[in-house]
């Protein structure tokens, strides 16, 4: 399906506008703030060493490696330039590492886990929502499903901290913490992959359990609206078998805004999944801003932001494109 250059376009400046806007707040509220980076640097180097000779030089020095000693404009224009090329300068914490190096690290683990958990919350709660408003939907399940989204107004670290003892502490079936085995050599091998998958249940299962209601509570309302179409009186009207009108006529229509959602709810998750990550020690972006924070390294905590706006900006921007492949009634139109 050809997409119009107009509305492509729009799409793109769109885009590139929320990520700008995105980036340029993440540049100044870290300068509202009285701390400074150098100053943070000088005392860690002070707490560790017990005194620090030349204190005003090093000062002056770790001032002049973090920019902060140009004008605003300047160190603004800087900014934006390197981070176009992922460049987000030097931790303060684990200086003098590169937070691109960090990110580059915890990345691939919160990516694994986010699409893992959103993937199985999206299908498994949209189809409960579903089946929640089929009149052939079994009476137990009816009653089921509500039941089981009492979960959903449990925080994800109590469901995680509840797993961990009963599942990990108590029957010791998973682990405690880590991303994976200790003795296990990183690498494509099958050893890597089950030891990861295993390290990696409790704390998706954790995220599943309190989210999946999301999905269900909003298909359940879309359904409502999509049962009493005349197409679906129509599928019904010419005997089609429950079953195909289920899923080809209602749940295919009445997924459409999910799927807008599916994208949105990329960034909240892994706002989400700081805390899963950081009480299961799980090498992510979750638990690399949780210690930035705690460390006051602001570097870091605008690296992980600006990936995370980024990340959830592109999903949307596909995801918009992608809809006609959903629902053949819309088509993309040059004026957006």
């Amino acid at each position: 399906m050809r997409i119009p250059r107009g509305y492509l376009f729009n799409r793109l400046v769109t885009l590139l506008l929320t990520v700008w806007i995105a980036a340029t707040l993440i540049w100044i509220i870290p300068r509202l703030s009285p701390v400074d980076p150098a100053d943070i640097m000088l005392g860690r180097m002070a707490a560790g060493a017990g005194a620090v000779e030349n204190a005003d030089r090093i000062l002056e020095q770790l001032r002049e490696s973090f920019g902060l000693n140009d004008p605003l404009i300047v160190q603004y224009v800087k900014y934006l330039r390197n981070i176009v090329l992922f460049d987000f300068g030097l931790s303060t914490a684990t200086f003098p590492t590169k937070v691109s190096a960090l990110i580059a690290r915890a990345l691939p683990w919160t990516v694994g886990l986010m699409m893992l958990s959103l993937l199985i919350t999206f299908f498994i709660g949209n189809l409960l929502g579903a089946l929640m408003v089929w009149s052939h939907s079994p009476k137990l399940i009816r009653v089921a499903i509500p039941a089981a989204m009492v979960f959903t107004s449990v925080p994800p670290i109590l469901s995680g901290l509840l797993l961990m003892w009963i599942f990990a502490a108590k029957l010791r079936w998973f682990p405690l913490a880590g991303s994976y085995g200790l003795t296990v050599e990183p690498g494509w091998d099958w050893g890597f992959v089950m030891s990861v998958i295993h390290h990696g249940f409790l704390p998706a299962l954790s995220i599943v359990i309190v989210t999946f209601g999301f999905w269900a509570l909003g298909m359940r309302g879309m359904m409502i609206t999509v049962q009493g179409e005349d197409y679906v009186k129509l599928a019904e009207a010419k005997g089609l078998r429950p079953r195909t009108i289920l899923y080809w006529y209602m749940i295919r229509n009445a997924i459409l805004p999910q799927i807008t959602a599916f994208a949105l709810k990329i960034g909240l998750l892994v706002a989400g999944q700081v805390l899963v990550e950081r009480i299961f020690a799980y090498n992510g972006m979750g638990k690399l801003l949780y210690d930035a924070i705690l460390d006051q390294d602001f570097p870091v905590i605008q690296g992980v932001s600006y990936v995370i706006i980024l990340m959830t900006a592109l999903a949307v921007f596909l995801v918009d494109l992608a809809y006609p492949l959903v629902d053949p009634r819309i088509r993309h139109g040059s004026d957006g």
